[in-house]
């Protein structure tokens, strides 16, 4: 990590966006990178609650009344997986954007690296999490949060998913992605998908949340995943340039809110 420390790095503190922009800004943050621009590390809320897709998922798996009738956006990530309900309090998103050459090649590697400020993160809080080690069946394919664990990228607390993680690989740059969840919404998450074939109760004996497992608020939450990356990076605290915000809002307007990019099923993908 020392090499990627004497980089331009900033960090731009959790900001409040919608989940199309929220997926812009990580795309237009790995085209600043690679252009040799300062690598990003960021702190983010969905305003309002947003069920993002996998890239591959099928859109019959969204109980797309639920969403309406509740408030909740819906987008699709670059990343693959199932689909993941940020809800607008208990999620904590961060993102990691900087240039390929400059990372691992090897994908295994490269989740080590990357993941280290967010375990020191649960450090910080108190919380005793790790990567997943013990094999647990899918629940729910269709939800990330409920598909079989994977050593690489997911994080477990008291045997249960704690933080989903997902990188998205260009020629040119990476992004790392992920959630952690301060406050588990079975119920709603649930209900964000057509016909689960489980209960709330189900689900909260597979997700734990960062409020159950230590006495922290959430602010406090965010500070500590802030902190980590700030330190891991030796950041810089950043904000976005006018061109790259108007850049995103655009890219979130054509292509994260459309039914094209939404709605479309993978076989056409």
């Amino acid at each position: 990590m020392d090499d990627l420390a004497r980089k331009d790095w900033r960090l731009v503190r959790e900001e409040s966006r919608s989940g199309a922009m929220n997926m812009a800004l990580d795309e237009i943050a790995a085209e600043t990178a690679a252009n040799g621009g300062p690598r990003t590390v960021r702190v983010y809320r969905w305003e309002p609650s947003t069920l993002s897709l996998g890239y591959r998922q099928d859109p019959d798996t969204v109980d797309w009344a639920f969403c309406d009738r509740e408030g909740i956006a819906v987008t699709r990530r670059q990343t693959g997986g199932g689909g993941i309900y940020h809800d607008s309090f208990g999620d904590v998103s961060y993102s990691i954007v900087a240039p390929a050459d400059e990372l691992p090649g090897k994908l295994m590697d490269c989740y080590h690296l990357l993941l280290a400020p967010i375990l020191d993160a649960f450090g910080r809080m108190g919380v005793d999490a790790g990567l997943a080690d013990d094999p647990l069946p899918a629940i729910h394919p269709p939800a990330c949060y409920l598909r079989e664990l994977h050593p690489a990228h997911d994080v477990t607390a008291d045997g249960r998913k704690i933080s989903g993680n997902a990188q998205y690989r260009r020629r040119d740059a990476v992004i790392q992605h992920g959630s952690l969840t301060f406050s588990v919404r079975a119920a709603r998450h649930l209900g964000t998908f057509a016909d689960p074939d489980t209960t709330p109760e189900a689900f909260e004996a597979r997700v734990t949340g960062i409020d159950e497992q230590a006495a922290v608020s959430r602010t406090d939450a965010v500070a500590a995943v802030e902190g980590a990356l700030r330190d891991w990076a030796d950041a810089d605290v950043g904000s976005w340039t006018d061109d790259e915000l108007a850049d995103a809002r655009e890219r979130a307007e054509t292509k994260y809110e459309s039914d094209e990019w939404v709605r479309r099923r993978p076989a056409d993908r």
